[in-house]
């Protein structure tokens, strides 16, 4: 009997054939192949679902999708007739069990996740290894490695994946106009990030480092000492695939380093029960001298900073490093959502869902289109030809925005959007922190996808989310920061994860890396 399966967000687009390209790459015309005559060919008609994981947003307002005008615009260019839907992932459970499954069906992350459970196979989507080869071949030399290992199953692969080409997402935030106070460089060591906070608290800041509960976006000093505990972070030491939380000398480093923190109050003394909502409340209001976020969210931290004072700062500065020059966050997974198509597809059918997939990737009107939207309604150009980019500023213009550029670009590099973030100064700080920052540090770590089988059965020792821990191995972490257990037993907490059940997990982890089933090195190269 096959696996219950579930699925998130909806599907859209369509196919045409790629023409002459531009200088930089980029395809300069939209036109499907034409018969002889010049007759237009027949638009590609198929269902396309896109996965969400939220009830809300621009698509939720809008009666009709397949009305939308960027829906239309998008069949317009595509020459395709599409039938787009967006789902929760929450809810693909419900379309797997009653077999209304859409001829292109995408959702968040790879096949491993939760929501595709056991569909890719269980045979419900075609492998798309000799359609890419004919249809999408710039698909195949453009989207990295790992991305295509990520989205593959027994050697084939399965799905088209929106990727990562710089899996180095997250960042240390620093208010800069409290550093300037403080009359000290931004920190480059533990020790320096330390006085740093120090200084900010003498001067009043509420929270020096801002942190939050299971350590979700407050594990700066987790990764100065490599020892994030999450799913892509276990490494190879003497043979053996395990977690690099079985580095017990760095573990009790990095304790030790959290627990001066919290002695010290630079660190709330609830920091075990902090919310993301009240952890955002404090962003907002300006309380956090230093704080981890994503990098892509700086824009939006400058402007909320500036409402609350025009003197307020904020910026990305380098990670603090531990004594082995490591530092930064987990490498994401290179894929952020991936596409399949449906078995039952007909050939043709599925051959313009590819071309249409490459053309979202190498056209400069895609780009253009997925960005800045319709000329004459989202933008104009000036008589150089430079675009003039309406900005959303109401919460609705951002939904839409985010709807256009976000869910319906299926097949990218999502990375960051450069030519949008070019045309402002708090885009452009923000392409300097990807460039300049981000690109040097960040963790590589060995991930499985599909996730280990011994992770479902030992549901305490696995990561519930790929950048919390398991529950076993924070339970500790904050009891010793608390001091309610001592530092020093770390070795203990390592056999206690052994003896329930971790033995087995890094068992069936050395096996699959050595075997190479599906373990996959998350890095930059």
């Amino acid at each position: 009997m096959k696996k219950t399966i579930s699925l998130s967000l909806a599907v859209m687009m369509a196919a045409t054939a790629l023409t002459a390209c531009s200088s930089d790459g980029k395809v300069a015309g939209t036109a499907s192949p034409q018969p002889s005559g010049n007759v237009k060919a027949a638009p590609v008609k198929f269902s396309l679902l896109f996965p969400t994981t939220v009830s809300t947003g621009y698509h939720t307002r809008i009666p009709d999708l397949n009305k939308d005008k960027w829906v239309l615009k998008l069949e317009e260019l595509t020459n395709t007739d599409l039938d787009v839907r967006v789902v929760e992932d929450a809810k693909f459970g419900v379309m797997f069990a009653s077999n209304d499954i859409p001829d292109v069906v995408g959702s968040i992350g790879g096949p491993g996740s939760k929501s595709m459970s056991g569909s890719v196979e269980n045979g419900v989507f075609m492998p798309l290894d000799d359609l890419l080869k004919q249809y999408g071949p710039n698909l195949l030399k453009m989207v990295p490695k790992a991305a295509w290992e990520s989205v593959s199953y027994n050697g084939k692969i399965y799905g088209i994946p929106e990727y990562l080409s710089n899996p180095s997402r997250r960042a240390t935030y620093i208010r800069t106009d409290l550093l300037a106070k403080t009359g000290l460089q931004a920190p480059k060591t533990v020790d320096e990030f330390l006085n740093v906070l120090r200084a900010f608290k003498k001067l009043g800041v509420e929270s020096p480092y801002q942190m939050r509960e299971n350590f979700k976006y407050a594990d700066v000093l987790l990764g100065a000492y490599d020892v994030l505990p999450y799913k892509d972070q276990f490494e190879l030491v003497d043979g053996q695939v395990v977690p690099k939380f079985f580095d017990s000398e760095n573990v009790q480093k990095a304790l030790t380093a959290y627990k001066t923190m919290y002695e010290e109050g630079l660190i709330p003394k609830e920091f075990a029960t902090i919310s993301a909502t009240d952890y955002n409340k404090s962003l907002d209001a300006g309380k956090a001298g230093i704080w981890s976020q994503n990098a892509s969210g700086l824009p939006g931290a400058k402007t909320k900073l500036r409402a609350l004072n025009p003197d307020f700062k904020a910026d990305i500065i380098a990670s603090p490093k531990g004594p082995e020059g490591k530092g930064g966050y987990f490498y994401y997974s290179p894929v952020v959502r991936t596409f399949y198509i449906n078995k039952n597809v007909k050939q043709d059918t599925a051959a313009g869902i590819i071309k249409m997939f490459e053309w979202m990737m190498t056209s400069k009107d895609a780009e253009t289109f997925f960005t800045f939207g319709i000329e004459g309604d989202t933008y104009t150009k000036d008589s150089g030809g430079a675009i003039n980019y309406k900005f959303p500023v109401t919460k609705e213009e951002i939904d839409e925005e985010g709807f256009r550029s976000g869910t319906l670009w299926a097949v990218h590099d999502s990375t960051y959007n450069k030519p949008r973030m070019q045309l402002n100064d708090d885009g452009q700080s923000t392409l300097k922190a990807f460039d300049e920052i981000l690109s040097k540090e960040g963790l590589p770590g060995i991930g499985f996808y599909p996730d280990l089988s011994s992770f479902a059965k030992f549901p305490d020792l696995a990561a519930p989310q790929p950048d919390v821990g398991p529950k076993i191995i924070v339970d500790h972490m904050i009891k010793m920061i608390y001091g309610k257990e001592p530092i020093s037993d770390w070795p203990k907490v390592i056999e206690e994860y052994k003896s329930k059940g971790g033995t087995e997990i890094i068992k069936e982890a050395t096996e699959r890396w050595n075997k190479k089933q599906g373990a996959i090195m998350i890095d930059t190269k």
